[in-house]
């Protein structure tokens, strides 16, 4: 069983915070803090606070322990459920709970975002607001579908972003920490994608030079890495239920201004467990900057990253465009005199 992050005393709000392994923990032969390792970041803790919550931070043990047991409950009365057809027109899903991971563990807050203290993002600006406005029209859930063009690369599997900041998804939450002397590299089991991170000290790109996952820079302050990152290619933000985007960031969010820096940092608390904290500050999109944290626990060892194949079997686009035809002669034969 996952071990929890956060532990909250009984009956209290209390919170005990662990410590970090400091200069007598691992280290690497050359000296750095030593986050290397197979993590996974799932958790059914949301990114943002549920209103229902209000000022509520912070779970019991209690809770954890009573919302853990009932996301096992769920997955296994879904596991054993017969097979029955959804009904047309109706929310049919992408996947059924079988292909889903996001795990089964809160990480003891409320919400991933730690910062409003609300749990919650802030507003957006004007423009971003707009932005967003355009883009949901140009992609209309509900179709219509004339070809894949009318769908989002993300939704046609040709194109993902997993950070920064690396939010978990409905699956394919895991990654690998390496290092050497001079980079950290992280491997991400989503859509198979590399962040090297070089700590030389160096100055950030040209601004006109965007990259995928943008330009990162990492540092040592003390035992935490701290990475910033700016230069993130503007992108689509899929407005997809299952694995998509939350944050609606990934970036320059429709503005053509390089205006976003992601901050984040990852300290090792334990063996098994590195603290990650991310800030967002990106004055064109949100009225003020952000934060949330959350833990990446060890995988066991006989727990592996898989290859990411949505493309190769992404049935899903097949048959949005088949059900599209279907619309379109149900929709012509009523027409007929």
């Amino acid at each position: 069983m996952m071990q929890p992050y956060f532990r909250t005393l009984v009956g209290a709000v209390a919170l005990t915070i662990l410590v970090p392994l400091g200069a007598d923990g691992q280290t690497t032969p050359w000296g750095d803090p030593d986050l290397q390792g197979t993590y996974t970041n799932k958790t059914i803790t949301p990114l943002e606070r549920p209103d229902t919550l209000g000022d509520k931070e912070f779970l019991t043990a209690e809770e954890v322990a009573s919302e853990e047991q009932s996301r096992l409950d769920r997955n296994l009365e879904l596991l054993l459920a017969p097979p029955q057809r959804t009904q047309a027109g109706g929310n049919v899903g992408g996947y059924n709970n079988f292909w889903l991971d996001g795990g089964t563990r809160p990480t003891g807050r409320t919400s991933l975002i730690s910062d409003p203290p609300n749990g919650r993002m802030p507003a957006r600006t004007g423009s971003a607001a707009s932005r967003k406005t355009a883009h949901d029209a140009s992609f209309p859930v509900d179709g219509p579908f004339d070809s894949w063009e009318d769908l989002e690369l993300n939704d046609r599997c040709l194109v993902w972003s997993a950070g920064p900041p690396m939010l978990p998804s409905a699956y394919n939450n895991n990654f690998i920490i390496m290092q050497t002397p001079g980079q950290v590299v992280i491997y991400i089991e989503m859509i198979h994608d590399f962040r090297v991170i070089p700590l030389d000290g160096g100055d950030h790109i040209s601004t006109g030079i965007r990259q995928w996952h943008g330009d990162p820079r990492g540092h040592w302050d003390g035992d935490t890495l701290v990475v910033e990152t700016k230069n993130v290619r503007k992108t689509e933000a899929s407005a997809a239920a299952v694995g998509g985007d939350p944050v609606l960031l990934r970036v320059a969010n429709g503005s053509d201004g390089d205006t976003i820096t992601v901050t984040e940092r990852f300290t090792r608390m334990d063996e098994n467990t590195v603290h990650y904290e991310f800030t967002i500050d990106d004055p064109t999109h949100w009225t003020s900057a952000w934060t949330g944290e959350f833990p990446f626990v060890a995988l066991p060892s006989d727990e592996m990253l898989y290859e990411y194949a949505c493309h190769e079997g992404n049935y899903s686009m097949t048959n949005i465009l088949k059900g599209e035809r279907e619309r379109e002669l149900a929709k012509a034969s009523t027409s007929q005199p």
